[in-house]
Order: C-alpha cells, then sequence, then structure tokens
C-alpha cells in the first residue's frame, strides 16, 4: 500500500500540480492508497467550513483507512528518534517519525513532498515512491 503524506494530499485537493500530486494521481485508480488517521487529521484541520470538512472525509474514507499508532510502534518510532538525532538529524515533526516508522514496520511505502522523511530512507530503510 501507498502511504500519502498529507501535504500531498492537501496539495491535491488544492488542485496544485506538483510530481507528488502526479503520483498520487497515478496511484489513485488502482486502488493502493492507505489513509492513515492522524494524515487524515492533518488535512482536515486545514478545511476552512464544515461542509468541505465532511466532503473531504467522506472521499478520503474511500481508501483504505489505518491508525499509524500504537505502544509498540511509539517505542519504535521514538528508538528511531533518537538513532537520527545520534547521527545528528533531527526531525521537525514528531508526526513525521510515526508516519516513517509506521510505513517502514508496517511494510507500505511512502509518498511524500516533506525533506524531513530524506534521510529516514536510507538510514531507517523508508521506501518512498
Amino acid at each position: 500500500m501507498i502511504v500519502v503524506d498529507s501535504p500531498v494530499g492537501i496539495d491535491h485537493l488544492r488542485g496544485t500540480a506538483t510530481p507528488s500530486v502526479r503520483r498520487l494521481r497515478a496511484f489513485i485508480p488502482g486502488g493502493q492508497i492507505l489513509v492513515g488517521d492522524l494524515i487524515l487529521g492533518e488535512v482536515l484541520q486545514g478545511l476552512r467550513s464544515e461542509t468541505e470538512a465532511i466532503f473531504v472525509e467522506a472521499t478520503l474514507r474511500k481508501f483504505a483507512m489505518a491508525s499509524l499508532l500504537d505502544p509498540g510502534l511509539a517505542i519504535v518510532a521514538d528508538a528511531n528518534y533518537r538513532r537520527l538525532r545520534r547521527l545528528g538529524i533531527t526531525v521537525r515533526k514528531t508526526i513525521d517519525v510515526i508516519i516513517g516508522t509506521f510505513c517502514i514496520e508496517r511494510g507500505h511505502v511512502l509518498l511524500h513532498s516533506d525533506r524531513d522523511f530524506a534521510p529516514m530512507e536510507p538510514l531507517l530503510g523508508l521506501r518512498t515512491v
């Protein structure tokens, strides 16, 4: 499955033509998209009206959904964060470490446009598209 990070989803909803959005649009017909609960929350937070939020939520719920965090995954994500810090890399947002760790541990691929994921690829084994 392909986990889509919230900035890519938001750009898609806004009609912004980025390379990541073009990749997302290519994957949608294949039904390979997985929406994480935290990512769903981030996308919905950015909407201005209840009407828009209801529509976007209904649209995203057509894809497979998953919870991105449980106690075991929280421990692994924290270990990944500390490993990156020891290597001199500070990930700016905790949620990015959670998303990256979820993908690594569950065997998913991440579609993103965020520089915080870049060191996770070679150092933690994060697979991206």
